[in-house]
């Protein structure tokens, strides 16, 4: 009696379910990731053992460079209009629609006021080649204090935290803080970088009272 012989085909594996979670994928992620923005200044915080996390929204950073140069960073595309129209109104600085459409993604920059509305007009790769001059904070051009009120009417829930570089000096930090308190902001914060806790602080925090 012969023998059966069985058909053998070649086994085949749709991936057109695949292929289409892929491509799912990939535009979830492009829809949703956001650019990094261009940060004028690098900044080398000192280091802390603190571990209170900044909030990644409703932030003012005050940054000082190296070079003791301040630099402001306010998150909101829609705060950040609203507070270039009424620091023009102070000083007397008319801003185009274009302008603040530029603004509104321009998250941290150094200019003073009288020197943004060219600095604006720019470019963007013309914009990273200027050299930021930093925020004037001197008591007799203090235009910090006006930039942090008009981001605190523009946006109430705003919170304040200073980022100064390690070889930054104390006088221009004590600026900082002293036109901070002048504007009634008894509450900010100091971004620091991270840093272990000593064993003993450890053993300490972690010891139950006798």
């Amino acid at each position: 009696m012969s023998k059966v012989k069985m058909h053998r085909s070649t086994p085949s594996i749709d991936m057109t379910p695949m292929v289409d979670l892929a491509f799912l994928l990939v535009t979830f992620f492009m829809l949703t990731a956001t650019a990094r923005p261009d940060e004028p200044v690098q900044v080398a915080t000192p280091t802390s053992v603190s571990e209170m996390p900044i909030p990644d929204r409703d932030m003012i950073i005050i940054s000082i460079g190296k070079d003791n140069k301040v630099y402001f960073t306010v998150d909101g595309k829609f705060t950040r209009p609203k507070m270039l129209r009424e620091m023009g109104k102070i000083y007397n600085i008319s801003f185009t629609q274009e302008e603040e459409d530029i603004f509104a993604v321009l998250t941290t920059f150094g200019i003073p006021i009288q020197n943004l509305k060219q600095f604006l007009d720019l470019g963007r790769e013309e914009r990273k080649q200027i050299e930021q001059t930093g925020i004037p904070v001197d008591s007799l051009n203090n235009q910090l204090k006006d930039w942090v009120l008009q981001a605190r009417l523009a946006n109430p829930k705003v919170r304040i935290a200073i980022k100064g570089d390690d070889d930054a000096t104390y006088s221009v930090v004590k600026k900082i803080i002293s036109t901070l308190l002048d504007r009634k902001v008894n509450r900010f914060n100091l971004i620091t970088g991270k840093e272990e806790i000593p064993e003993e602080m450890r053993k300490a925090a972690v010891k139950k009272p006798s």
